[in-house]
This record gives structure tokens, C-alpha cells and sequence, in this order.
């Protein structure tokens, strides 16, 4: 029997059912969802942006055009795809707008990337080409901004107006746009504002007109009982961190009872430890009490026959804006509890709107928290402008933080796209042309707006490439005529901060996905079709 020398056994290392692509598929595979990420967002960008309809496995319906909200809902499976959802997620959490943005720029910047693989331009090139690009990007950006602060009202109202611009709140955005400003300009300290100053609360089964901006906070809470007084004016309010129930022990204690006066004893000890504990509260002056944890039916019984208004298993982070809204400080003793610590609010009251109990504190003479009060006509509806109203929200916090915005509407886009390509004339190097691909990336976004709209992309990209060659920096589009507009003039600004995370995010996510050339996938998560990866959704 001959030994043929050539022939090799093969050597597993992975276990069994481990799928892996190495190499340019796994680039190609990465890269297709990465896109397929942005596609799906892409329509919902600038104010002619459609929306999309999400039903979750239990038949619950989400009507938004938010790309952080539509990426959390379609539950994305592909760990490329998810690296995208992810910048998604900073944007909002650190902005609370522009997410849409990041992720378009991301999908573009790897579209861009796959032209040049093909050219075998080698990936640690590429990415070399799109840090060089991005740090030079965040310095013409820094050199586009205009200074804003809290007495610029026009500024502040149009940050506002176009981030609701193309939202559910559209038809309302100049009136929220003013709810908006008041709530800021009553909570901000020292020039700044923080967003959990301003609640946000929704009403169903009014108009988006009937909202309303109330200086304290609404809860979505009833009294604990129903003969306590349905309203409290001039009110002293007592923050309990605290439970008013008999505490059961740590350990399992058994109590022995051999007699039934016994047990009368135990109950009226039971009974006289909850009246003492409401005597102590009373005798502060207390006549509202917002409790963090339970309260004996007993106590609220003693708190009623009191008068005293009472709530409970009130949420951390509201009895936080009780405590700044009615100066109030959270106790976590109710022994400890004393006139010093109650806070003050003109008007404490129970209201049923449409079926459910609200409990408001308003009238608050210093209140450092603010309630913005969001009715619409349908939960959908009012769902999808509390959305709105956020992201405004977020927007004139990161303008005032950063005490600089941009115009919007693609014009600072295009100016970044200009000059990057000058940037990229003065390198030597195979980075030009991932510098020039960078800048030709920033081009989508006024792309998608005119796409959106229903445009000629390339007709709009000339003319605003025209307009931007003759020095017009804030050359933006017009995507209700078609034109070329300055977009300050027209009041569409953004905050910088919104540029300058999108771009550095999407950058790096980009350049990360541009490193992977191997791709290990474990046996317990099964891919789809590996036909077209960027569908796996």
C-alpha cells in the first residue's frame, strides 16, 4: 500500500457548529450590515423623513421616525450591526439627537470603504485615512460654530424647532418650541440646564395644544386614600424615604401567644407604633407627605384623619425632582424629621384626566424641576411628540453645554466635505484617497434630505457645491422648494456637539469594522442566511 506523503490530515480547533469567515467575506459580510443598518434608518433623516411601524412579539405598536427608538426595537442580531446600533445609543444618551445622522455617516463611510478594498487599498490604511480625516473634520467643525448661550432666545427656539422639524410634533413645533424654552429658562443654573430638570409627562385625549408647562411636577400617582382632602394649597411637603409599616425582623422570630389578651396587646402595640409615627410627622406641620416606600393601611388611615395628603412607592428619581422642585430634603428617618426639612408648594392636587389619576405639585415658588405637561390625541400620537420634545430638549442642553451650534439642513456637511478635500490634496500617501472617500461621505447627508423630499440628489448636490465654492458656508438645502437656502437665516441649527459625536463615532465604529478580517461565530448564536448578511434583521 503506497503512503502518499501529500495528503494531511485537517486539524480542528474550533468546537463543532462554529461558523467562520476570514478575509475579505468577512469584511464583505460585516460591511453589508453595517449598511443594511443605515439603509433601514435612512428614510426617517430631515424634515420630509417618513416613519416606521414596529409591532413587538406582543402586538404593542410604536409609531416613530426616532433612529435610536426603530434600532432598540428591531432587536438587531448581527454583531456587526449591533457595533452600529451601539453609536446609535451613545448619540442618545450623551445628545439625545442626531442619532439617525451617526448612523447614516457610519453606513457611508463603509460604503466608501468597500470601493477602495476592491482597489486592494489595505484596511489598516484605510482606517490611518479616516483617524486622519476625522481629527481634521472636528477642527473645521470647531472653526464652523457660532457662540450661543441662554439670552440668545431666537437661537435657542430654532434648536428647538429643528429638532422637532419632520417629527410627530411638527404641526405644534412653534408652540412646544416656546413650552420648551420657558422650562429651560426656568431650571438652568448658571447659563446650563441638566435634562432631568425637565419631566417630560404625556396625557392622552387632547390636543397637542392643551399642553402645558407647570412649574413643579406632575406624577403619575393617586393619594393613598380616599377621605384625605382632594387638594393642599400652601403646602408643607415631607420627603420619607422611608416605609411607615411595621418593619418585619431580619431573622425568622416566632412570637408565642397563649392568651387573647395577648394578642389585643401585640395588635394595639402594632396599632400605637403607626399613630406615633404619624404624630411625629404631623406635629412638623407637615400636610403632604411623598413616601419612596409603603405605607401601613393603618397609617394611612391616621395620615387622613389628619388631613394629610399622602402618597407612596413614589420613584427615586422623582422624589429627587420633589426635593429640587419643592426645596424639600429626602429624609430616610421618619423619627428624624423636622420643620427644617419640609418643602413648600403653592398647590398640591389630585386630578383625573382620562381615566387616570395624576397627582400635581405645582405653584413651587423656587422649583429647580419643571414638568412639560404633552397631551395628544391617541397614545401613539403623544408617544412619538414626548420623543420629539426630548430630543429638542437634548439639543438646547448640549447647545448650552458646549456653548457653540452649527447651521443644519446638510450645509455644514458640504462645508466639511470641501474642505477635506483640500486636507486631501496635501497629503502624499495612500490616505488621500481615504480622506478624499471621508469627504465625499459627509455628501449623504444632504443627499438624503433631498432624497427624502423627493429631489434630484444630484441636482441639489450641485447647486449647494456651487453655492459652498462661492464662499456661502451655511448653504443648506431647501427641501420644501428644491433651492439652496442659508440655513441660518431660515433658523435650521443643531448643536456642535451633535456634529462632533456623530462624526467621531461613526468614524471609529467605521475603522473598528475595517479591522476584522476573522470572524468566529459561537455554535449557541445560528446566522441566518449567509447569502446576504446585511438582511439578517
Amino acid at each position: 500500500m503506497s503512503n502518499n506523503n501529500n495528503s494531511y490530515q485537517p486539524i480542528f480547533i474550533l468546537p463543532e457548529d462554529t461558523k467562520r469567515t476570514t478575509g475579505r467575506e468577512a469584511q464583505r459580510n460585516n460591511i453589508a450590515a453595517a449598511k443594511a443598518v443605515a439603509q433601514t434608518v435612512r428614510t426617517t433623516l430631515g424634515p420630509k423623513g417618513m416613519d416606521k411601524m414596529m409591532v413587538d412579539a406582543a402586538g404593542e405598536v410604536i409609531v416613530t421616525n426616532d433612529g435610536v427608538t426603530i434600532l432598540e426595537e428591531m432587536q438587531i442580531e448581527h454583531p456587526a450591526a449591533k457595533m452600529v446600533v451601539e453609536i446609535a445609543k451613545t448619540q442618545e444618551n450623551v445628545v439625545g439627537d442626531g442619532t439617525t445622522t451617526a448612523v447614516v455617516i457610519a453606513g457611508e463611510l463603509l460604503k466608501k470603504a468597500e470601493d477602495l478594498l476592491d482597489q486592494e487599498i489595505h484596511p489598516t490604511v484605510l482606517a490611518k485615512g479616516y483617524r486622519l480625516a476625522e481629527v481634521q473634520a472636528q477642527q473645521i467643525l470647531k472653526r464652523l460654530a457660532e457662540k450661543v448661550s441662554l439670552e440668545h432666545d431666537s437661537i435657542l427656539k430654532n434648536i428647538a424647532i429643528t429638532a422637532m422639524t419632520g417629527k410627530g410634533a411638527e404641526t405644534n413645533k412653534d408652540f412646544l418650541a416656546e413650552l420648551i424654552l420657558q422650562a429651560v429658562k426656568h431650571v438652568a443654573v448658571n447659563g446650563k440646564f441638566g435634562l432631568n430638570d425637565v419631566k417630560v409627562e404625556t396625557i392622552v385625549g387632547e390636543s397637542v395644544e392643551k399642553s402645558e408647562l407647570v412649574q413643579g411636577l406632575v406624577l403619575d400617582k393617586e393619594k393613598v386614600h380616599a377621605s384625605m382632602p382632594q387638594q393642599k394649597e400652601n403646602a408643607k411637603v415631607a420627603l420619607l424615604d422611608a416605609s411607615l409599616e411595621i418593619k418585619n425582623t431580619e431573622i425568622d422570630a416566632k412570637i408565642q401567644i397563649t392568651d387573647p389578651m395577648q394578642l389585643n396587646m401585640f395588635l394595639d402595640q402594632e396599632e400605637k407604633t403607626l399613630k406615633n409615627m404619624v404624630e411625629t410627622i404631623a406635629a412638623t406641620g407637615a400636610t403632604v407627605v411623598f413616601c419612596q416606600k409603603g405605607i401601613d393601611d393603618l397609617a394611612q388611615h391616621f395620615l387622613a384623619k389628619k388631613g394629610i395628603f399622602a402618597v407612596r412607592r413614589v420613584k427615586k428619581s422623582d422624589m429627587e425632582k420633589l426635593s429640587r422642585a419643592t426645596g424639600g430634603k429626602i429624609v430616610s428617618n421618619w423619627k428624624e424629621l423636622n420643620i427644617g426639612d419640609l418643602g413648600t408648594a403653592g398647590l398640591v392636587r389630585e386630578e383625573k384626566i382620562s381615566d387616570e389619576e395624576m397627582i400635581f405639585v405645582e405653584k413651587c415658588s423656587n422649583a429647580k424641576t419643571v414638568t412639560l405637561l404633552v397631551r395628544g390625541g391617541t397614545s401613539h400620537v403623544v408617544e412619538e411628540i414626548k420623543r420629539a420634545v426630548t430630543d429638542a430638549l437634548g439639543d438646547i442642553a448640549a447647545a448650552l453645554r458646549d456653548g457653540a451650534v452649527v447651521p443644519g439642513a446638510g450645509a455644514t456637511e458640504m462645508a466639511l466635505a470641501k474642505e477635506l478635500r483640500k486636507y486631501a490634496g496635501t497629503l502624499r500617501g495612500r490616505e488621500q484617497l481615504a480622506v478624499q472617500a471621508f469627504a465625499e461621505a459627509m455628501e449623504v447627508i444632504p443627499r438624503t434630505l433631498a432624497e427624502n423630499a423627493g429631489l434630484d440628489p444630484i441636482d441639489v448636490l450641485t447647486q449647494l457645491r456651487a453655492a459652498h465654492d462661492n464662499g456661502q458656508v451655511r448653504a443648506g438645502v431647501n427641501v420644501f422648494t428644491g433651492g439652496v437656502m442659508d440655513a441660518w437665516v431660515e433658523g435650521v441649527i443643531e448643536p456642535l456637539k451633535v456634529k462632533t459625536l456623530a462624526l467621531s463615532s461613526a468614524a471609529e465604529v467605521a475603522e473598528m469594522i475595517l479591522r476584522i478580517d476573522d470572524v468566529i461565530m459561537g455554535k449557541k448564536q445560528e446566522m441566518l442566511s449567509r447569502g446576504n448578511p446585511g438582511m439578517e434583521m
